[in-house]
């Protein structure tokens, strides 16, 4: 009898416990999303607007990529450019290497004096992540080989460029239930990492990582610029159109959290929504469903959002749809809303 009862009180006391323990997590839960959803610092003035740009996903929209990437440069007046070296474009059979469309970009942005990020890796923006030729898929051993040739073979043919002035890493390598990628390898992305640095030590090697889905300290740590994605509204099947309820101070803890862990000191906004997530295929999808996702007026909040952030470089992400939106949908008013606020902080 004694030994029940020593067992129901001890059972009482560990739960009671459990329960003040899960109070005390609430709480903490709930302070933590009443801070950084406070008011957060003004916005910063002095930021540098970017734009990434893919010709694969301009071609996608059913648009000519060159006539999209150069209304880019002379409309909306981008002059900071983060522009993928797709593997599986410029290596599409083994050992022979076409670099001639990212060749004209890099040129056409160093006529304007503009300033180019080349992102190398197998893992790069834009669907489905990871651009691996199909001479490269089946035999991990020879992938991995033939990429650190990749890599070396395009730092070396950009590393004189004057417009080059950094060198991305993969993209969001530790996203890794995101896209359609093998599994991540760390040591090999060391490896990549460790051969940009050592073939082109003069210019920053940049690693990102999700925003919002994220610590940061893994991909800051091995980065000289840590370069953060950023998005508000996202779709899921089962929620729909979901806005994050995060507020600028939610960044700045983790920027904190990262100079505290890693010692970093370099941060970037690398990929800023200025697109909408959609239920599908964005040219299927009705205009009324995208807007929910990105319109005009949310187009100037997330700017706004960003520049509360406080990181000086902010690189949009979805001016292919713009001018998808101007000449196909005869919707010109996301492209024009750009042109001013590259207006406004894109010098």
């Amino acid at each position: 009898m004694a030994s029940r009862f020593c067992k129901y009180f001890l059972m009482r006391k560990l739960g009671h416990l459990f329960l003040r323990i899960l109070l005390v997590l609430f709480f903490v839960v709930l302070l933590f999303f009443a801070y950084v959803n406070l008011p957060g610092p003004a916005p910063r003035e002095d930021v540098h607007l970017g734009m990434t740009f893919s010709s694969r996903y301009a071609e996608d929209l059913g648009l000519d990529w060159r006539e999209t990437y150069l209304a880019l440069l002379d409309d909306v007046s981008v002059r900071r450019l983060r522009l993928p070296a797709y593997w599986d474009m410029i290596e599409s059979r083994e050992g022979e290497y076409d670099f001639s469309q990212l060749d004209w970009q890099i040129e056409e942005a160093r006529a304007r004096n503009g300033e180019v990020i080349v992102v190398v890796g197998q893992r790069l923006p834009r669907w489905p992540e990871c651009h691996i030729p199909a001479w490269a898929k089946e035999d991990e051993k020879k992938r991995k080989a033939a990429l650190l040739r990749m890599i070396d073979t395009t730092v070396r043919h950009y590393q004189e460029n004057p417009a080059v002035i950094a060198w991305q890493v993969e993209n969001e390598p530790f996203l890794t239930f995101f896209g359609e990628c093998p599994p991540l390898d760390v040591d090999f992305l060391e490896s990549e990492i460790a051969l940009v640095k050592a073939l082109d030590p003069a210019r920053p090697v940049i690693v990102t990582d999700s925003g919002e889905l994220s610590l940061w300290v893994r991909a800051a740590k091995r980065a000289d610029i840590f370069g953060t994605t950023l998005y508000r509204i996202i779709y899921k099947p089962i929620l729909g159109h979901f806005t994050y309820p995060l507020g600028p101070n939610f960044f700045l803890v983790k920027e904190w959290m990262v100079r505290a862990f890693t010692g970093q000191e370099h941060f970037m906004v690398v990929e800023l929504q200025a697109e909408p997530w959609t239920s599908g295929w964005v040219v299927g999808v009705p205009l009324e469903e995208q807007f929910i996702g990105m319109d005009e007026k949310k187009l100037i909040e997330n700017v706004d959002y960003a520049r509360r952030v406080g990181f000086q470089d902010i690189y949009l992400w979805g001016g292919e749809w713009w001018y998808w939106l101007k000449v196909e949908k005869d919707y010109p008013a996301l492209w024009e809303t750009g042109k001013e606020l590259f207006r406004q902080y894109g010098k």
